[in-house]
């Protein structure tokens, strides 16, 4: 069965944080498939962590930027299949098929999930890196305060 680029980038943005994918693109045995969904649940955890103990919660704060990587991660490698051209997608996921087969083809479709991806991905990244460094700076400032006093 031909892999859609389409289907892969939508899949990708959407489901990649669980390897979903992956398992689309190299089948069941692909290793990364079965650990993507580790940092995925970990920063998960984080974020159940910071709503039931707050966000001075120093492991919410360390787990939480995980999903966000993760996130950002996807949406990039969905960036990078929507972009791939028809032949060296073709060649790569459906060597059976010609090099011109209509399952590489680029839609409009294919651009919205690269422009979603972009939007979405790049907004969740500098988010992840604004929240980690903000609370390593208000955590080496309380620690600062200790030894002053």
């Amino acid at each position: 069965m031909p892999k859609n680029k389409t289907l892969a980038a939508w899949l990708t943005f959407l489901l990649g944080p669980f390897g979903l994918h992956r398992f689309y693109l190299f089948g069941f045995t692909d290793r990364l498939g079965w650990l993507l969904p580790l940092p995925t649940l970990l920063g998960l955890y984080g974020v159940q962590r910071a709503r039931n103990f707050g966000l001075d919660d120093s492991l919410s704060w360390l787990l939480i930027p995980l999903l966000g990587f993760t996130i950002a991660g996807c949406a990039i490698n969905a960036i990078v299949y929507g972009l791939t051209a028809t032949q060296l997608w073709n060649t790569r996921f459906n060597p059976k098929e010609g090099a011109n087969h209509a399952s590489g083809n680029t839609s409009w479709l294919t651009i919205g999930a690269v422009v979603v991806s972009l939007l979405v991905g790049s907004t969740v990244l500098i988010s992840s890196i604004v929240f980690s460094f903000q609370h390593y700076f208000e955590y080496q400032i309380e620690e600062a305060r200790k030894i002053s006093q």
